[in-house]
This record gives structure tokens, sequence and C-alpha cells, in this order.
């Protein structure tokens, strides 16, 4: 079964940072483009970044261009994502995903 089980969560406060996980298991994980997406309370699902299979490629949404950084290490099959200057528009289940799955999330919640 394809599992993609995101970590690093938690409350931090404006201006602080926090680095995501995303393990991948069940596929091949190097063979496919994988991102970040995310969710808030009362809102639909936002994309926020995303990386090439062999991770020289990086695309990022306008609102966190410049603060968050999308990195993979394909020889341990998990993604990442350093997520600095974080604002409270920030907060949101953050969940990783591809073509083939997409995984649970981890709560971020940046107070003010």
């Amino acid at each position: 079964d394809v599992q993609l089980q995101a970590s690093g969560g938690g409350l931090v406060q404006v201006g602080g940072s926090l680095r995501l996980s995303c393990a991948a298991s069940g596929f091949t994980s190097d063979e496919y483009a994988i991102g970040w997406f995310r969710q808030a309370p009362g809102k639909g699902p936002e994309w926020v970044s995303a990386i090439s299979s062999g991770g020289g490629s990086t695309y990022y949404a306008d609102s966190v261009k410049g603060r968050f950084t999308i990195s993979r290490d394909n020889a341990k099959n998990t993604l990442y994502l350093q997520m600095n200057s974080l604002k409270p528009e920030d907060t949101a289940v953050y969940y990783c995903a591809t073509e083939v799955g997409k995984g649970q999330g981890t709560q971020v919640t940046v107070s003010s």
C-alpha cells in the first residue's frame, strides 16, 4: 500500500520555524514528483510546494515563496518542508501527495 506519513507539525509563534517531514513507502517514490498541500479550517486544499522526482526542480506558491524550502532525500524516501518566518495564515493541516497517493497530515498552528 502507498503510504505518505507527514510529521513535524506543532505550535509555533509568529516568525518561528518548523521542519515537516513526509515518509514515503509502498511505492518507488523517487520516480515521482511530490508536493506539499495544506488545508486551513473551513477552507479548501491549497497547493504549497512541489519538487521533481530527482529533486532538481522546485516550485512554490506565491504565498510561501522565499519563506519555505522543499527538499527530498530519495535514499531515505523522505520529503521535507522547511518553513521559516511563519505567519498566522500558515495555520493548517499540511500533507504530502503524489499522483499515486495522498498522506495524512500534520497540524501546524502559528500563534500571534
